[in-house]
Formats: C-alpha cells, structure tokens, sequence
C-alpha cells in the first residue's frame, strides 16, 4: 500500500509546482501557449515514446480491446442519458466524455506495476495506447462539440498530429523496428517533457478553478459515472469472461483511474470549460484516494 500511494504523490509534485506558478507569476503565464505547445508538439514524442519502447505484440491487443468495449458502452449511456441532463452544449460535452478518459499513463502505469508487478508493464502499455486513441478521436470530439458543429468537430480530430504519429508508429513498432539509443533518449526527453508540462498545466489551471462554483448536478454526474457505473459495468463483464487474473486486475484497475490531464488540454484547446474541467479532474483525484483502496479489495472477487 505504501507503494500505491507513494505513486500518487510523485505524480501531484508537478501539479502542486504549476499551481505555485500560476500563483506567483499570475497572467505573466499563458495558460493557451502552453497548452499549444504540448498539444501538437511535445505530446507527438510522447506517442512515439510510449509506442516504441516496447515492441507490439498482437497478442496483446485483447485486454485493450476489452478495455475499449467497456468504455465504449458507458459512452454511449452518458451521451445518451446526458442528453436528457444538461442542455448546454459545453456541459453536455463534459458530461458524456470526462468520466471515459482516465489516467492511465502518468498514474496507471506505476500504479499496476506496484500491484502486479513489471510483468504488467506490456499490458498497461496497450491499454494506455487505448486511452490515446480515446483522448484524440472521441474526446476530441465531444470537446469540439461544446464550440463547434459536427463537421468542424471531426475535422479537428484529423488536425491533430498526434493521432498520425500514433498510426505512424504502430506501423513501425507492428514491422520490428527498433529505435537506437540514442533515438529513444531523444524521444524520452520529449516524451517526460510532455509528462511534466501535462501535470504543471493541470496545476496553472487548477489555480483558476473556483471548485465551490461548479454545477453540483455536472459533479455528481461524472464522479457516479466515473467511480460506480464503470467500476460496476467493468465488474460485472469481467467476472463473466475467462481471462488471466492479472490481466482482468489490470484493466480494472485502469478504469478506475481518475479523470485524466487530457481532458484539460483538450478542453481547453476548443474552449469547453477548461476551468470547469480542471475542478473536476481535481475532485476525482481527491476522491480516487479513497476509492482506490476499494478497487484493490475488489481484485480479489474477479
């Protein structure tokens, strides 16, 4: 347990660091630069990184695909039932995507390796590759969506470089190649850069956050579908398959990560309630020390 929450800790360093920031320095911080510069630059090295340094097994692809189905089914509940709930537009977007996109790298990646082990780390490597493809195709999207029509929202999908150089570098990782040193070193300069100004934005913005001030109705919302019908539609179609233990463990363990980073980078780069945003991943991060403590004491029933 230790480790678990030493984990977590490491990770709130950085946001602690961009809160202080934004603190001292005030608007000398371009909340919107930033945000830029990650976005379509540093997260590119990210991608690559993430997706090169360890080669992809075909055979992995199951658990993200069990992974995928699940979240893709409590999508659809929240953009259906949110529909009936919020009649803004930008708190509709928030409403149906939030919850899905989870925190799998920067937290779940260490966290599964001090439950399970290192032998997790192909299998959290998949499944974060699933969340990427969450963040820069749906969650681009329905963030879209809170300022745009429908045809602008998918093309902002494709605007987006960080998609390409996913596809570009399955392709690669699926073919054998293997990067040299000194191209991984590179790409993992880049790669914890994007880590490191991922947490500190989320802490510029936290700043700006007046928690107290967000719609109860919104919060209640995302933190239920976040923390009980995910965690319970994950339960339920994992107790009825046959699949490793561990792996089983891994993918519910990932779905109950908190809101991720992301979703602030993304909502703030189509404007849809960054600050609002940022309040709520706060709040689901608080909340996910608790629940997490839970989550583990559920593994055993899978």
């Amino acid at each position: 347990m230790t480790s678990i929450i030493f984990s977590v800790i490491s990770v709130y360093i950085f946001i602690l660091l961009g809160f202080v920031a934004k603190m001292s320095f005030k608007e000398q911080i371009d909340d919107r630069t930033i945000t830029l510069i990650n976005v379509y630059f540093l997260q590119v090295f990210l991608t690559f990184w993430g997706l090169l340094i360890h080669p992809i097994d075909m055979t992995l692809l199951y658990t993200p695909s069990i992974y995928l189905a699940i979240v893709l089914i409590v999508l659809l509940i929240s953009a259906l039932v949110a529909k009936k709930l919020f009649t803004d537009k930008k708190e509709y977007s928030v409403a149906t995507v939030a919850a899905i996109i989870g925190n799998t790298g920067n937290l779940g990646i260490p966290l599964n390796i001090a439950i399970f082990g290192e032998e997790s780390i192909p299998y959290t490597t998949v499944v974060n590759l699933a969340t990427v493809f969450l963040v820069y195709t749906f969650g681009v999207f329905y963030y879209s969506r809170g300022s745009f029509d429908v045809k602008t929202s998918l093309k902002n999908i494709i605007k987006l470089p960080i998609l390409w150089a996913a596809i570009f570098a399955i392709i690669l990782s699926i073919n054998h190649y293997e990067p040299s040193k000194i191209i991984l070193d590179m790409l993992m300069m880049g790669a914890y850069a994007s880590m490191t100004m991922q947490l500190f934005l989320f802490g510029i913005y936290l700043y700006g956050s007046k928690i107290r001030e967000l719609s109860k109705a919104l919060t209640l919302w995302v933190m239920s579908i976040k923390f009980i019908l995910l965690p319970a539609i994950a339960f339920f179609i994992l107790y009825n398959i046959e699949l490793e233990k561990m792996l089983k463990g891994v993918i519910f363990i990932e779905l109950m990560m908190p809101l991720a980073v992301a979703n602030v980078n993304i909502a703030s780069l189509y404007n849809c309630l960054p600050k609002v945003v940022t309040g709520l991943v706060f709040i689901s991060s608080i909340l996910f020390l608790g629940f997490v403590f839970a989550g583990v004491w559920v593994l055993s029933f899978l």
